[in-house]
């Protein structure tokens, strides 16, 4: 980042961008006096953000675990059946009516990707306590909800119900079919199985069509009882009362026997020669195209400022190359956009073109991408971008779940806390030179097409522009 670093990171640093002198203990001690994040048991952490500028209170329990094969399909199940309700609400009419006791509490459950792990995440967000009307102990209603969804499921005869597992086996599989609709998610998807193949990071977060006939109540126990057992717990506190909050977790925990996993480390795929794949589809008004880069094997990513930096000049945002070249002065696609991974090591620039031009604006692509890693970068495009980067940073103070987003996403990095203003003083810092180093270092490696099959263009009916 253009940095020259005195000391450990965090830990007495100084750093120097430019003639401008950061000591990070100062400036977070600063940013940060109503954050704090603490252990409270082994792979069990609790994190306090500051929510006085909100009148609603936000408490999210994450559980990141290992990703598995045999049993990614159970537990994209699982999360759908975990919603339906829990022990002391054990259906959606009885959870619903207990939401709204609580002036309308929204409860959701969700399973994500970090890298090669998954996570588990359900959150509630409510009124605090001090707008009750009755003076009722809202977190503590709010915390027996959350916690009980992940902690006390309704099980009959010690597996989940039968019937919330058929309904939600079908709605898994509606949402699997669905993938094929929006031509651009294919697209990306199929890139993806292609790029990964059979790694770990190649699991399908979604499970497999063919094998949720498979899944039943004793499987879809078998792996939240895997889940429980070893993932790393972490509790986002926003607006609630944080030590009660605490106090209810670990009276959650005391009976269970847990060996929590570490984080899976960042892998990267091997270089290899590029290869190309191709499918055509009847009726197809505008085909898809999506190109995977990677780092191969890094030990040491760029930081997540350098990547978004360097991908916002590539094709993240309005004044991109990406955006001003291929798409406006070439008229080569609709849309043209970049994104990477940093814990997969994957760059990703997907677009919509006219079938027929599939080849056009790949190689125009790539000599955007060569332009950038071997020619001039203005320091204009850079700050453009940047300017583009901290006005989504700005606005992060405006919502609970994105300020939640924000540390927790510090956290599978494995990275200090900082605040969004750290985070735009990170942004100012990152150098022409970085971004440009942050490019070379990927390499070119799938590229995928969905296109129109010959004679069919535009006869196939509404095709999705998404």
């Amino acid at each position: 980042m253009n940095v020259r670093k005195a000391s450990k990171i965090f830990g007495g640093s100084v750093y120097f961008w430019g003639r401008k002198r950061y000591n990070t203990d100062i400036y977070l001690l600063e940013r940060n006096r109503n954050l704090e994040r603490k252990q409270l048991a082994p792979g069990v952490f609790i994190t306090t953000l500051d929510a006085s500028k909100f009148n609603r209170c936000r408490i999210t329990i994450h559980l990141r675990f290992p990703a598995r094969r045999e049993s990614a399909t159970d537990a994209a199940v699982l999360a759908l059946v975990l919603e339906r309700g829990y022990a002391a609400c054990p259906d959606m009419t009885a959870l619903s009516r207990r939401l709204a006791e609580l002036y309308g509490a929204d409860l959701g459950v969700d399973l994500s990707n970090a890298g090669t792990d998954r996570i588990l995440s359900a959150d509630i967000c409510g009124i605090q306590d001090r707008y009750a009307l009755r003076g009722e102990n809202l977190t503590d209603a709010y915390a027996d909800i959350v916690f009980g969804t992940i902690f006390d499921p309704y099980l009959v005869d010690g597996v989940f119900d039968a019937e919330a597992v058929r309904i939600e086996t079908e709605t898994q599989a509606r949402r699997l079919e669905a993938e094929y609709n929006s031509k651009r998610l294919y697209c990306v998807r199929q890139a993806r199985r292609k790029f990964f193949g059979d790694s770990p990071a190649g699991i399908e977060l979604g499970g497999y069509p063919g094998e949720l006939v498979n899944v039943t109540p004793a499987s879809l126990k078998a792996e939240y009882d895997r889940i429980l057992a070893s993932a790393t717990i972490d509790v986002m506190v926003q607006g609630a009362d944080e030590a009660r909050v605490a106090d209810l977790l670990l009276q959650k925990l005391q009976h269970l026997s847990r060996t929590p996993q570490p984080f899976a480390a960042p892998m990267g795929m091997p270089a290899a020669p590029v290869r190309h794949f191709r499918e055509e589809i009847p009726g197809l008004t505008q085909a898809k195209l999506c190109m995977l880069f990677t780092a191969g094997d890094n030990p040491n990513p760029p930081s997540v400022s350098i990547l978004r930096a360097a991908m916002s000049v590539l094709g993240g945002s309005a004044t991109s190359r990406l955006f001003r070249n291929v798409r406006e002065k070439q008229s080569l696609c609709y849309y043209c956009g970049s994104a990477a991974q940093r814990a997969t090591g994957v760059m990703m620039i997907d677009s919509g073109v006219e079938p027929g031009k599939e080849e056009q604006a790949e190689a125009a692509i790539l000599a955007e991408w060569e332009a950038l890693k071997n020619g001039p970068l203005t320091q204009e495009e850079l700050d453009d971008c940047r300017r583009g980067l901290i006005s989504g940073m700005d606005a992060l103070g405006d919502s609970l779940a994105a300020l939640e987003s924000w540390y927790y996403g510090q956290i599978t990095r494995g990275e200090p806390l900082y605040p969004p203003e750290y985070g735009k003083v990170l942004t100012n810092a990152v150098s022409l030179d970085e971004v440009r180093q942050a490019l070379q270092g990927y390499s070119y490696s799938v590229c995928y097409t969905v296109t129109a099959k010959p004679g069919t263009q535009g006869k196939g009916g509404a095709e999705d522009v998404r």
